[in-house]
């Protein structure tokens, strides 16, 4: 039966009122301190899961929006970062300025290839909260809410979800991607091509056994220490550096964790000065190297955590700041709290300050695997996807040799030997990126003269080997 003319009209009416974005996909159609406003859409909101998880995105279209832009899932690590620093410090199309109030486009934008989210995961990082305000969870759980989130964000965006897609990360990522991968790879609505990790927690016992020679070789520990490395953690020409019982060993390996983690060095990349110096005293707790003097901020190394306690066993139990040691992120947390931006960002005024790394949730995560092997034998059991495991060469956190003994470890068909991948520089002239190496469906990449956060150290060098990933050309 045809409607009568009014109620057409009434109809056509609201559907008007409603011809807006949803609440959980608003528009950011000016952002405080850019010289100009981009010509690409970005959107800003929550997707929520499970009815009370509300994980804060920041979305960019490609600057460029053809139909053949794949889009890519980006998360930063921790556990407990937000991916809001690999947008605005590392990859995405504007970077906060010393000031904190100003940003510059990058030249180097990833969005210049590709669609890109960037989550805020696990709830409670960042903009990210839940109802209950409980933050305790663990690797399989975030995984599956990460993998809702990302059908949520197709629900908001549906002209997405035929593009290819990629899942890409950093440090912690390492677990976070691949295991996000399992979920996805099993929806045959999703059009997984490949995942990227960039100086990735693979493994937590080839990290920590590769560390120990990435620091005598580098010239950190000197011949006595090494000896004693040696002496005490080796046995039949096998060194185990990462669980050893022997008390010798471990009094050996406080000493090389204090050089490396605790004695100035900037962790995430060696040859960079740390942010704000050599930090303050230090003392030993249930052997656990604790830094004093240090404001509110009880500074650790996140992505690596085997050979301290869990923050629970310190007996910290008031609230503090958990900052990425040597780096500096006032400009960044100023930004991002800045009212103008906040209201530019929907961001609502009862919502707490934006922090980089979230105590709460390093603090209540339970991390459940040592090794991301399972998880990419599976993926590379299908032939369906494109893999890239790429590391900084001076990164201590997760350092390149780790990665390299954990690519191999997986047995997989060697298709091009080692060998370097050139880019070209902004002179025009050819140069050595690092170092390649690729098997079947996989490959381990190095960045010379890189650290932790590759985008960031050599930002031409990573938009070229990301441009060769995503247009799945050679390296």
């Amino acid at each position: 039966m045809a409607l009568p003319l009014p109620l057409l009209l009434l109809l056509a009416a609201a559907a008007a009122a409603w011809s807006g974005p949803p609440p959980s996909k608003l528009a950011i159609d000016f952002l405080p301190g850019l010289p100009k406003q981009p010509a690409f859409e970005q959107y800003t909101g929550y997707l929520s899961v499970d009815g009370d998880k509300h994980l804060r995105y920041w979305f960019v279209e490609a600057q460029d929006a053809d139909g053949e832009k794949p889009l890519v899932l980006w998360l930063n690590g921790g556990p407990g970062c937000s991916s809001l620093a690999g947008l605005l410090s590392e990859h995405g199309p504007f970077t906060v300025q010393p000031d904190g109030a100003t940003l510059t486009y990058n030249e180097y934008a990833w969005n210049k290839l590709a669609h890109i989210v960037y989550l805020e995961s696990p709830i409670g990082v960042g903009f990210s909260y839940s109802d209950s305000q409980d933050y305790h969870t663990n690797d399989t759980e975030v995984a599956r809410v990460n993998y809702l989130a990302l059908k949520e964000f197709f629900n908001l965006f549906p002209e997405h979800l035929p593009k290819d897609l990629y899942l890409a990360g950093e440090s912690y990522g390492g677990i976070y991607i691949p295991t996000l991968a399992e979920w996805v790879m099993q929806d045959a609505s999703l059009n997984l091509k490949g995942l990227s990790v960039g100086n990735g927690l693979s493994s937590y016992e080839t990290n920590d056994n590769s560390l120990v020679y990435f620091a005598y070789y580098h010239g950190l520990l000197g011949n006595r220490l090494w000896g004693d490395l040696q002496r005490f953690c080796c046995s039949g020409g096998k060194c185990d550096f990462h669980k050893n019982p022997n008390l010798n060993c471990t009094a050996a390996m406080l000493e090389m964790i204090h050089i490396v983690d605790e004695s100035g060095l900037n962790i995430y990349n060696l040859y960079a000065p740390c942010a704000g110096g050599v930090p303050g005293k230090f003392s030993y707790l249930d052997g656990t190297i604790v830094t004093h003097d240090l404001g509110n901020s009880f500074v650790w190394h996140p992505a690596r955590s085997l050979w301290r306690q869990n923050l629970l066993n310190l007996g910290v139990t008031k609230q503090v700041r958990l900052d990425p040691p040597c780096i500096n992120t006032t400009a960044l947390t100023r930004y991002l709290n800045d009212p103008q931006v906040r209201r530019a960002l929907h961001v609502q005024d009862d919502s707490p300050a934006w922090e980089i790394c979230s105590f709460a949730v390093s603090r209540g995560y339970k991390r459940l695997y040592s090794k991301m092997n399972d998880q990419y034998l599976k993926l590379l059991s299908t032939g369906k996807y494109r893999i890239l495991l790429y590391n900084g060469d001076v990164d201590m956190a997760c350092n390149f040799l780790g990665d390299e003994w954990f690519v191999e470890s997986l047995q997989q068909k060697v298709e091009v030997t080692r060998r370097p991948w050139i880019f070209t520089d902004k002179d025009g002239q050819d140069q050595i990126g690092g170092f390649v190496k690729e098997f079947t469906n996989i490959a381990f990449l190095t960045i010379k003269g890189a650290g932790h956060m590759v985008p960031t150290d050599q930002p031409r060098a990573a938009f070229n080997m990301v441009q060769r990933f995503l247009t799945r050309q050679p390296f």
